[in-house]
């Protein structure tokens, strides 16, 4: 039985994108950024994934310097490589060559002790995607509202 802990959360990729597919990634970290990750400091808002030269890379995923982590702290936002198989990485590839695919992630957990990153592969909606989204999001608000509203008046 595997153990997820979340690290951190991209809360508008599922705003600012349709999620086609996911996919479980490991990640090559340093020490230090492990023990970064351990205390909940990475932020994963404006990052995305490049596929360079046959492997997977994490841009803009920022992690914070380990406090007691001196010389060995890494840049928190360099580029951070992905493991994926072969195989997938191959499929990913032919994928975001279409038009309007791109790769984020969604979110960053340890499984089993170690870090991984959830990976969707996207398309970004439009503005009236998005509205339309807000407006299906403040109707079933109204309505969880009203049924709380009128189950208290019994």
């Amino acid at each position: 039985m595997s153990e997820e802990k979340n690290i951190t959360l991209n809360r508008k990729a599922r705003f600012e994108y349709l999620i086609e597919e996911t996919f479980e990634a490991g990640i090559v970290l340093s020490g230090t950024e492990v023990k970064s990750l351990r205390s909940g400091l990475a932020n994963l808002q404006d990052s995305y994934a490049r596929i360079e030269n046959g492997e997977i890379w994490l841009c803009q995923c920022h992690i914070s310097p380990y406090e007691k982590g001196n010389r060995f702290n890494e840049d928190s936002k360099r580029k951070r490589k992905l493991l994926l198989h072969r195989s997938e990485i191959r499929r990913l590839t032919g994928k975001v060559q279409e038009k309007g695919l791109t790769l984020i992630p969604l979110r960053m957990y340890f499984s089993n002790g170690k870090a991984k990153v959830e990976l969707a592969l996207a398309r970004g909606k439009k503005l009236y995607d998005k509205r339309e989204a807000q407006a299906g999001k403040d109707a079933r608000r109204q309505i969880e509202r009203a049924l709380r509203d009128q189950a208290s008046s019994f």
